[in-house]
């Protein structure tokens, strides 16, 4: 049975806040975008890019000694679409509190993420990651 794309991005999301599979939620030609100039900016293409490239570069910003916490706030879906509202908050290795809202849209095909486009709040990204223990 497949998933559609609402359960999909779901479970993805639960994959992605508690260390799951995440891989197993994207197809192996799947794209993802994140703007910017940061080290995750750009279009990733295929899943392990995606996995060991965009995710990898994100998650290795952070303090892994540290609790990373991600909250859907928001999810709207309309086949094959959805599009997905949480905040992201973590300590990055400089010891700065990272907290910022998010928002992508997911395309889900035969129960995969077959593309993602993701908006953040870059310039955060940038401040927390520069600035040395901003309060």
């Amino acid at each position: 049975m497949t998933r559609n794309a609402e359960q999909t991005v779901r479970e993805y999301f639960h994959a992605l806040a508690t260390g799951g599979d995440i891989a197993a939620y994207y197809a192996e030609d799947a794209t993802f975008w994140y703007p910017g100039d940061l080290p995750m900016s750009g279009t990733w293409r295929g899943r392990e890019a995606i996995v060991d490239g965009f995710l990898g570069v994100a998650f290795g910003l952070l303090d892994p000694d540290k609790q990373t916490t991600i909250e859907v706030t928001n999810l709207i879906a309309a086949e094959p679409y959805v599009t997905v509202e949480w905040d992201s908050m973590a300590t990055v290795r400089s010891g700065n509190a990272y907290h910022n809202q998010n928002i992508a849209i997911f395309h889900v095909q035969d129960g995969l993420i077959v593309s993602a486009r993701e908006y953040a709040n870059t310039q955060h990204w940038e401040h927390v990651l520069r600035d040395r223990q901003a309060a």
